[in-house]
């Protein structure tokens, strides 16, 4: 086994704070280093999830985080991967752990989001395939949500009342979590009653866009264990797969699916395909965890997710919401943090807070919304072009 200790875990509320991403990449860093009992001349790397909308400096995070701690000498490392950037990071730090370049590495992502949903950056880009599926389709990630929505209901037979439970589980759990943007329950009269966005999702069916941040301390298990920490959470495995050839399946932002005369498709999804590798690489399986944090840009996604990190069949996610598996309490609790609709999209940020709440669960710190007993979980998200991004955290 590969395995690295997490040392740290910490992270700034989530909002809309009107603030700089180095303000709250430093805090939640800060919180990460109070955490593992460490200063920050203790780290020898850190490596910072990057984001694209907040100037020159979200390009080099990892330099900027540097620089608002203090320079110390450390190692630095910038990475983006859309929506996986922080599984990129926590996979790079790993890489550095387990090749022996840094005893000590700080994992950080933050972001400072635009208002509204996310938008195209200016000029004219016509090689650049998220560009092109603004421009051409006009497909915003509203629309996009809803296209899969559309798809389930076809396929399935879900309905909007299956996507209003996601929402009124979510929002169960985010009540109980003091750093979420949004801390209050829904009923599924209020999902039903809010602002139709993308027909059929309505308003309280997305996440919003948000501000926060997030970081780890990772460590190996040798210095893990020399230095107070005897039993500390590991992360077993991380996957940063990319699809395989052809993918039948319309992924935005490319807006064409491959052709699949001459090559069959793979029998499993991009985002099944994910998770798999997870689970391999971590000599586990679904029927082995005691919880889950996946990617809820929308309420429908997250039903699907269910089914792509093997909890149940194609198309039968929406009986596990139905049936309260998935909630607190339940036999697998999925997004005890309350999810990303609790907390908006921090791009950088959001695959890093995954890995924080497993952290928390696998501790048995995480108050009114523990899951009892838990020893294993996996976190599931998907970056833009092709990003594949899981991590499996066990005690």
């Amino acid at each position: 086994m590969n395995d690295i200790a997490v040392l740290g875990a910490g992270m700034h509320p989530w909002g809309k704070w009107g603030r700089s991403f180095v303000e709250y990449g430093t805090a939640a860093a800060r919180a990460a280093l109070a955490d593992a009992g460490l200063g920050w001349r203790d780290v020898g790397s850190i490596v910072g999830a990057n984001t694209v909308r907040c100037g020159y400096p979200g390009y080099v995070a990892g330099a900027t985080f540097a620089q608002a701690l203090g320079w110390q000498g450390a190692r630095v490392t910038s990475v983006y991967a859309a929506c996986a950037s922080g599984a990129q990071a926590v996979a790079t730090a790993r890489a550095q752990i387990l090749a022996g370049l840094a005893d000590v590495v700080l994992v950080v992502g933050a972001d400072s989001a635009p208002k509204g949903f996310f938008a195209p950056a200016g000029g004219e880009r016509p090689d650049d395939p998220d560009w092109l599926r603004f421009r051409v389709l006009g497909a915003t990630n509203p629309a996009y949500f809803a296209l899969y929505a559309r798809r389930r209901m076809a396929l399935y037979g879900d309905t909007v009342d299956d996507f209003a439970q996601v929402k009124v589980k979510n929002a169960a759990a985010g009540a109980l979590n003091p750093l979420a943007r949004y801390r209050k329950t829904v009923s599924p009269e209020e999902v039903a009653a809010s602002a139709v966005v993308a027909d059929p999702l309505r308003l309280l069916d997305i996440c919003a866009t948000s501000d926060g941040g997030a970081a780890l301390v990772l460590s190996s298990l040798e210095y893990a264990r020399g230095h107070g920490h005897p039993d500390p959470v590991r992360i077993r495995a991380v996957s940063t797969v990319t699809p395989t050839y052809p993918k039948a399946v319309l992924d935005l932002p490319d807006i064409a699916t491959d052709s699949a005369v001459a090559v069959s498709p793979a029998p499993h999804s991009f985002r099944a395909s994910i998770a798999r590798a997870a689970y391999e690489e971590a000599g586990l399986g679904p029927e082995d965890l005691s919880l889950a944090e996946v990617y809820d840009l929308s309420t429908a996604l997250e039903l699907e997710w269910y089914e792509d990190i093997g909890l149940c069949g194609a198309g039968e996610g929406a009986k596990l919401v139905r049936d309260g598996v998935t909630a607190l309490g339940g036999r697998v609790p999925v997004n005890t943090s309350g999810g990303l609709g609790s907390f908006g999209e921090a791009v950088p940020a959001q695959a890093i807070a995954q890995v924080c709440e497993l952290t928390w669960q696998l501790r048995g710190t995480a108050g009114d919304r523990q899951v009892p007993g838990a020893r294993a979980g996996i976190t599931a998200n998907q970056g833009l072009f092709g990003h594949g991004s899981a991590v499996v955290a066990v005690r």
